[in-house]
Order: structure tokens, then sequence, then C-alpha cells
């Protein structure tokens, strides 16, 4: 029997925002949301506005990575620091297909965000 572990932090994508409630119930979870958080938003959110012309992260014109890449390394800095309280989870809430693109492409392409989360099954 093969075991295997994957200790990074999942993160769970919505369709819309009627889910958040239902999402956010249950085990300790932080808010990635794109624009403005929404009322009754966890301690732990951070939000993000989509690049306007996303590439790919860390490419050589932008030398840059993704605003939601960069706002889950400040969920993840902040949890590591004690800043917020302790969560087990991500539930994302793109607000847009452009949002949405954002996160995924986070996922796949940024190695700090591959190494810290990964998309929940």
């Amino acid at each position: 029997m093969a075991w295997t572990l994957d200790a990074r932090i999942p993160i769970t994508l919505l369709s819309s925002p009627g889910a958040l409630d239902a999402a956010l119930a249950g085990r300790p979870a932080a808010l990635l949301a794109e624009g403005a958080a929404p009322d009754g938003a966890p301690a732990a959110t951070e939000c993000f506005e989509p690049a306007a012309a996303p590439h790919l992260a860390g490419c050589a014109c932008c030398a840059g990575r993704l605003p939601a890449a960069l706002a889950l390394d400040r969920l993840f800095q902040a949890r590591v620091r004690g800043q917020v309280g302790w969560f087990d989870r991500v539930v994302a809430l793109p607000g847009t297909e452009a949002g949405r693109a954002e996160i995924a492409a986070a996922l796949r392409e940024d190695p700090l965000t591959l190494a810290r989360y990964r998309l929940s099954a």
C-alpha cells in the first residue's frame, strides 16, 4: 500500500458568492477574494485585483508575480507570523473569469505558490 501526504494548504475555488458562508463553515479557513472583501470575511483575508495583462509568472517582460500569488504569500506569511489565526485551508472567491484564471495560473506556474498551496480535489 502506497502512502502519499501532501502537506500543502488546499484551496477551494468557489463559483458564486452565495456559496461563501457554507464554504467557510467547519475547519478554520482563510479567504482569498478578488476585489474587496465581502461582509463577514474572516480575519485571515487577502484581496487581489487581476493583472491587467496576465503573462507567465516571472516572465522576462514583467519579472514580477501575479497579484493572486502575492495575496497568497501575504496569507501564508500572516499565518506563520501569528498575525491571524491558524487556518487549514483557503477559500478563493474570484469575481470574474480573469480572477479565476489568475488563481489557476498562480497554482500552476508560480513556484512559491506551488510549494505552499494546492487546488482542493
